[in-house]
């Protein structure tokens, strides 16, 4: 028999990101985790506004905001691009009307 390891490609901030885990990110995060770290083509704040607004869609449950919150409050740069996205798209794609209201709050905070 044949067997795969698969290998976890998240950093243990995505992951807790990724398993909508808010106590461990706001732990990790208050422990020095680098808010603005890329993992797997995302920063943080991409990935709690993609699993948010994904969650969403498969659920069928109405949007949750509080991990894009969380990591918004501990200084994620809403205007970061990785490969010319920004959070503000991932946000628009998924209609996630309250990450726009917090990306635009923060953004006129850094401005």
């Amino acid at each position: 028999m044949i067997s795969f390891e698969i290998e976890n490609p998240w950093t243990p901030a995505h992951q807790a990101v990724e398993s909508s885990e808010h106590a461990t990110l706001t732990r990790l995060l208050d422990e020095g985790a680098d808010v603005n770290e890329v993992c797997c083509g995302m920063t943080l704040l991409m990935h709690a506004i993609e699993l948010e607004g994904d969650s969403a869609l498969q659920s069928g449950h109405p949007i949750d905001s509080a991990l894009t919150a969380i990591v918004l409050a501990y200084g994620a740069d809403p205007a970061a691009e990785i490969d010319g996205r920004t959070a503000h798209e991932f946000a628009q794609f998924y209609d996630h009307g309250m990450a726009i209201r917090l990306l635009e709050r923060f953004s006129n905070r850094q401005g």
